[in-house]
């Protein structure tokens, strides 16, 4: 790939050391378990009730490692993904940040206007929509409409909710909920 030993063995300490790990083999392992183990290969928050039923039992690939972004304020980015919503600020090295997205690492590139373009739509999961919208609303964040169903699984009556917003690169974002739907009356979360 065009890098050298001694590059790739600084960056390995260096990132080693803002995990808190030293050595390869110790990296291999974080964030406390092995990357073929069966705890990873689901996500840290996906209980049963939340997996898909009709996933399949064996993967050809292994679980999400990392998602990325542009942007273009790397001090702007920071405070916006760990103050604003609240992600774990693993480390920044000059123009990238990195974030921990429960098990899933966010990687944020920070590059010069010309070189800026929109990305994927992050999915947050969240448990209460409502909730998380109105403490996002109160810390700035304008949201694109309010939250609203996407798909309700008529076997068990469960929803899918989502609202979307931006952050300051105008990168796309959302946060998903799985709801049970309200009993006849109730109205909707």
């Amino acid at each position: 790939m065009g890098t050298s030993d001694n590059a790739i063995k600084y960056h390995i300490a260096n990132i080693g050391s803002k995990l808190g790990v030293s050595g390869l083999a110790a990296l291999r392992q974080w964030p406390g378990y092995p990357l073929d183990s069966p705890l990873a290969r689901r996500s840290p928050t996906m209980t049963a009730s939340t997996a898909d039923a009709t996933a399949p039992t064996t993967s050809v690939v292994g679980p999400l490692g990392q998602v990325s972004l542009f942007a273009r304020d790397v001090a702007r980015t920071e405070r916006f993904y760990r103050d604003t919503l609240g992600l774990p600020h693993i480390f920044t090295f000059g123009e990238l940040a990195f974030f921990d997205c429960g098990g899933v690492r966010l990687y944020v590139h920070c590059v010069p206007d010309a070189e800026w373009r929109a990305s994927s739509i992050l999915y947050f999961r969240v448990a209460d929509i409502d909730a998380t919208v109105k403490t996002l609303g109160a810390a700035g964040i304008a949201f694109v409409g309010q939250p609203h169903r996407i798909h309700r699984d008529e076997a068990t009556g469960d929803e899918e909710w989502m609202a979307f917003f931006e952050d300051p690169d105008r990168n796309m974002l959302a946060l998903m909920s799985r709801v049970h739907a309200p009993a006849a009356g109730d109205g909707e979360p």
